[in-house]
């Protein structure tokens, strides 16, 4: 096939006809056609030479050039596409390295075989950009709903048609035991797009917490508007849910507007969602208000938040503890989604026994460490009194507002206190030198005596020894395995260190050995610090 005047034309014909159906840009189709000819070019020239085609987008001319570049003549290697300065000079006026001399060569003729290369080329091309297209489509919708029509399903898995392409509905991204016949219609939430050599590849799901949020903004205009916001969803699907909602204006009730009139709007989302029962909560910044919204429709009569350890524990009445629980620990545990939140839920007789418990257990230690009779280590209790530490180091004034306590018995109580305290570091230290803990450790200023006795036990005896521990090994931690959280016990956990004075003690540890430069500790917070005041700057600028 010879380029002629009379297929010029039909060469952009050809790529604006190719493009029109691939819905691409038809310069890409020429660049293609291009890169095609140049190809068939070069084997009737010769692969060495760099040949160029070049095709006019109003006439359709295709121009061939050969192209050499000038290089240093120790670099010279290939005749055919490059030459020396000195051979330059015949063809440019004073010519310099990295110019480059073009000339123009006859078109060739195609052969049968060429043709075909050419046109294999131009298909590759051609899917390629269909493929570029496809991924950037569908890369901007994700995160978005999507409606399309089923064409068939592989071993559980549903392949879906959403018009310029294919995507999976993997078997675990269905609700319950959906199944779908080839033709049906189908909703479903774009969770990934990743784009792999056999094309892009879009992965759907109906199971995804943020597929019920999708569907609350088509439902409800106040949230697509912005006035009411989804915070939170939790998911059991095709069971349960909650979705925690606050709204931005004091005249909308996000709750109803998320129900909507007889119940229409959140109606037309459990139908979507094969009747998954939905509680609508309204959030709270206030934790402990929040979860006693979530375990809805359980009563709650106390919460108790521990902010560290991210659990919190929840006590309920007898009657209502199964309600709190639900079936198979279903309400608890969307609770403790919607929250992220551990939850203890307990009885209020569960609750009552437990601090019985403290409490006899605290008066035990008065009567033992303070030598005092029952009667009045339960009056230091009931003040709230909870460690020697407390008796023997608060100002004495706390002590003098209990029954029958004047200035002499609270200054003999807290010398007994002190006394016991000082024993038990002296007996600790005995233990930890016995055990081979080194001077380095047991004078190193953050320690107490109980604390490097419990160091040297876990085999932790030097200075060098305790600047090798890790934050969470000292003061422990929560780690995540298969979904639940699992309590790292830390080796100083039990005298409350919490992780950043853990932090703040290793760190001394390693400044004192060497370790680490105090100087380049404060460069990095000082750039750390001005990073968090730029950041804060440009949030307020975007306000």
């Amino acid at each position: 096939m010879a380029i002629t005047s009379a297929n010029q034309l039909e060469l952009l014909q050809t790529a604006e006809a190719v493009a029109r159906e691939k819905m691409i840009d038809p310069s890409l189709v020429i660049e293609a056609m291009e890169e095609s000819l140049a190809r068939a070019a070069k084997s009737r020239y010769g692969s060495e030479m760099d040949i160029r085609v070049s095709i006019d987008r109003k006439t359709g001319r295709a121009t061939f050039t050969r192209v050499r570049t000038v290089v240093e003549e120790e670099e010279l290697e290939n005749y055919q596409a490059e030459m020396t300065v000195e051979t330059a000079k015949q063809y440019l006026e004073n010519p310099v390295v990295g110019d480059q001399f073009v000339e123009e060569v006859p078109p060739v003729d195609m052969g049968r075989i060429a043709a075909q290369s050419a046109k294999q080329v131009i298909l590759q091309k051609v899917r390629e950009a269909e493929r570029d297209r496809q991924f950037a489509e569908f890369q901007d919708r994700a995160g978005t709903i999507i409606n399309g029509q089923v064409k068939r399903e592989e071993y559980g898995n549903v392949i879906v048609d959403v018009g310029r392409g294919e995507a999976i509905l993997r078997r675990n991204e269905k609700i319950g035991r959906e199944s779908y016949r080839p033709n049906d219609r189908i909703r479903c939430y774009i969770k990934d797009v990743r784009r792999e050599t056999r094309g892009p590849q879009i992965f759907l799901s109906r199971t995804a917490p943020e597929f019920m949020a999708e569907l609350f903004k088509m439902e409800v205009p106040e949230i697509y508007d912005g006035i009411i916001e989804i915070k939170a969803v939790a998911r059991d699907p095709g069971s349960r849910a909650k979705i925690a909602v606050i709204s931005y204006d004091g005249s909308i009730d996000p709750v109803g507007a998320c129900v909507g009139m007889r119940g229409s709007r959140v109606q037309a989302v459990v139908n979507e969602l094969q009747g998954e029962k939905i509680d609508i909560i309204p959030w709270n910044e206030d934790v402990p208000t929040f979860l006693v919204n979530a375990l809805q429709p359980a009563e709650v009569t106390k919460v108790v938040l521990d902010e560290e350890a991210e659990r919190i524990e929840v006590v309920v009445p007898e009657e209502q503890l199964s309600l709190a629980i639900g079936r198979r620990g279903q309400n608890v545990r969307l609770a403790s989604m919607l929250t992220g939140l551990d939850i203890d839920i307990m009885t209020e007789e569960e609750e009552s026994a437990r601090r019985q418990k403290e409490y006899e257990e605290r008066t035990k230690l008065f009567v033992e460490a303070l030598d005092l009779d029952e009667f009045f280590a339960q009056l230091l209790v009931s003040e709230g009194f909870t460690s020697l530490e407390e008796v023997a180091y608060v100002e004495l004034d706390e002590l003098l507002v209990i029954d029958g306590v004047d200035e002499g018995t609270a200054e003999e109580l807290q010398t007994r206190a002190r006394e016991n305290l000082e024993a038990q570091a002296r007996k600790a230290l005995e233990s930890a030198r016995e055990l081979g803990a080194v001077d380095s450790l047991i004078e190193f200023e953050g320690l107490t005596p109980q604390m490097v006795e419990a160091l040297a036990k876990d085999g932790v005896l030097t200075l060098e020894d305790f600047a090798t521990c890790a934050d969470w090994e000292l003061a422990g931690g929560w780690t995540t395995v298969d979904g639940e959280r699992v309590k790292d016990d830390g080796l100083l956990e039990p005298f409350d260190v919490s992780l950043e004075e853990a932090q703040d003690l290793v760190m001394t540890a390693r400044i004192i050995l060497g370790w680490v430069d105090p100087a380049e500790l404060e460069a990095d917070a000082e750039e750390e610090e001005l990073g968090e005041d730029g950041e804060t700057l440009a949030e307020e600028e975007a306000r």
